[in-house]
């Protein structure tokens, strides 16, 4: 079932078109990559979709409804956790619950009940410098999550961490998706990441940005370091690197 598509959206920013023509769609429980060079309009897109930022042309669609313009439908995470340092992680966390009307109390309680299904048991008091990236990311992660329990939009959320935690936290999130039916549109300049993570990826290039091809990854999840050695692999990666550089 689809739970989120964009119809022909575009957008200038005065003289300058940044999209042009972009139809996206994500089936419920879907992984699904925008992979493309730095300046495409990744972001912008993005920020059209939560709805922070209207289109010129097109719109975008969630369960069918048009929320185009609509900001609150719809869970973003951008690059950096945006934890803040004074609060304890479970204030962090519940923060979307009390913006939505909900009492401290009652937020903290909804939120802590997530903790261990996110392997963040035993963070509730704890502040954000306390913790390590990938548990920072993980608290980040479930604030997401509760702003939104249907679709989220990560922004590169993976980028700034080294490449252990980074494969670690690719399985967790998976599996974490799995269990609670979340569909996940993606950022990444990773390639490899894009591989390993989405059931398809969309190649966003051009200036202005346009969708240039749209690859469906068939290998079984969860796709381990085994993987990335496969020639099934290095096949979607020559593909991949060949359509980026025309």
């Amino acid at each position: 079932m689809e739970k989120l598509s964009t119809e022909k959206v575009c957008k200038s920013f005065g003289d300058k078109k940044v999209l042009d023509d972009i139809s996206v769609r994500l089936e419920g429980g879907e992984l699904v990559c925008l992979l493309g060079l730095s300046g495409a309009g990744k972001t912008t897109l993005f920020n059209i979709i939560s709805g922070i930022m209207e289109p010129d042309g097109g719109r975008v669609l969630l369960n069918g409804e048009d929320i185009t313009g609509r900001a609150g439908k719809i869970s973003y995470m951008q690059q950096k956790d945006l934890l803040m340092p004074y609060r304890t992680i479970l204030d962090n966390v519940c923060l979307p619950l009390i913006l939505k009307g909900e009492k401290k109390r009652r937020a903290r309680e909804e939120a802590g009940e997530y903790f261990k299904e996110f392997g963040i048991d035993g963070t509730q008091k704890l502040y954000p410098n306390e913790l390590s990236g990938g548990m920072r990311q993980r608290a980040a992660l479930l604030r997401t999550y509760l702003f939104s329990h249907e679709v989220a939009l990560l922004d590169e959320p993976f980028s700034a961490l080294d490449a252990i935690t980074k494969s670690s936290i690719h399985g967790w999130y998976l599996g974490v998706m799995r269990k609670i039916n979340l569909s996940t549109l993606f950022i990444t300049h990773d390639v490899d990441e894009a591989i390993l993570l989405s059931d398809r990826i969309y190649l966003l290039a051009g200036s202005p940005g346009t969708i240039t091809a749209e690859i469906t990854v068939g290998a079984e999840k969860p796709r381990g370091e085994e993987f990335t050695l496969s020639s099934e692999f290095l096949e979607y990666k020559r593909r991949i690197l060949g359509l980026l550089k025309k």
